[in-house]
């Protein structure tokens, strides 16, 4: 163990969106990082020079296994994988490999290098179409692509092996992440990145010419599907919290969504865009995409009954003001390049 009772964590996907944000919160907390990407989807200046870099696949057993010696790993929060829904339906095999298949690898070399606590980026599309809204933990696991199916793989493979070893996890399931560091260390970089707030910045910007809204006949007040936003800064932090509760108590494990228990629709969002700019963008009407739900909301009650984590930007205009920031700052750097 490093730094008296904590360990050195390890950060896989840590060049990634939520990754890099939430080795900024570690950073900021005091701990000791080293940060695990191939640097596929990830960039090398978006991990925070406190931690250390080692460009490398999770899968690499030889590798994981050398750097959890070499940093005294004891924490590993693992964000590396595949992210695009619609990917995962044209090329399951690929998130199954990327998601399932490479965890397992990781998973293994964490019970063999004596990892006593593991942190799962996992998702709210483990529920598919909710029957009820908004949706608690023991709801119902219904997949309706392979991306969530192959992130519930993986945490059903965390419950197995926390029962088995002595390692335990916390499975923390987002809704709809959006934003950026709001002292502009990080943000969304991914180019065709497909999530709503990261495309309308896209269209202020003139990266894009338009948004496109797909569907308005959803059973929603104004037909356009709901989703809960939350602020990655504050998701970043409730890993922190995460990964102190599991320290603090090694015989317990944590399932819990990680929203605000509120819930936008695109046409409120693209609103809300058009009030901070005051500039509205196109909107284009499309038909809608096949397996999106009416809403997707978080009961968020068990992150804040079991973590001492409370929201600081649960605010629909500062998410879009940090997203908007963070996204003219891409424009002005590549306009320099």
């Amino acid at each position: 163990m490093s730094d008296g009772n904590r360990p050195t964590v390890m950060v896989t996907g840590g060049a990634g969106y939520i990754g890099s944000h939430a080795v900024l919160a570690l950073a900021d907390a005091g701990w000791r990082v080293v940060v695990v990407d191939n640097l596929v989807t990830g960039f090398r200046w978006a991990v925070d020079p406190r931690a250390s870099f080692v460009e490398g696949a999770i899968e690499d057993a030889a590798l994981i296994g050398r750097v959890i010696a070499e940093h005294d790993v004891g924490a590993i929060l693992h964000f590396a994988g595949s992210v695009v829904v619609p990917e995962s339906v044209v090329d399951p095999l690929k998130y199954y490999r990327n998601n399932t298949v490479a965890t397992r690898s990781l998973l293994e070399s964490a019970v063999i290098g004596g990892v006593r606590h593991f942190i799962f980026s996992s998702t709210a599309a483990t529920y598919g179409i909710p029957e009820t809204v908004p949706i608690r933990e023991d709801a119902p696991k219904a997949p309706i692509n392979p991306y969530g199916a192959s992130k519930l793989m993986t945490e059903w493979m965390l419950a197995d092996v926390a029962a088995a070893h002595p390692i335990n996890y916390g499975a923390l399931r987002y809704f709809n992440v959006a934003g950026a560091d709001p002292a502009g260390r990080s943000g969304q970089s991914t180019a065709g990145a497909t999530h709503l707030i990261k495309v309308a910045a896209e269209a202020v910007t003139g990266v894009r010419d338009h948004v496109a809204i797909f569907g308005n006949d959803y059973n929603t007040l104004d037909g356009t599907g709901v989703r809960d936003y939350i602020h990655v800064s504050d998701l970043a932090d409730a890993h922190v919290h995460a990964l102190e509760a599991l320290i603090a108590n090694p015989g317990d494990n944590l399932t819990l969504n990680c929203g605000y228990g509120r819930g936008y629709s695109v046409i409120e969002v693209l609103d809300a865009v058009d009030r901070v700019t005051n500039r509205p963008i196109e909107r284009r009407l499309l038909p809608r995409r096949a397996g999106d739900p009416d809403a997707l909301v978080a009961d968020n009650s068990a992150i804040l009954a079991r973590l001492p984590w409370r929201p600081k930007r649960a605010d629909l205009d500062l998410i879009v003001t940090d997203a908007l920031r963070w996204q003219q700052h891409l424009v002005e750097r590549d306009a320099q390049a």
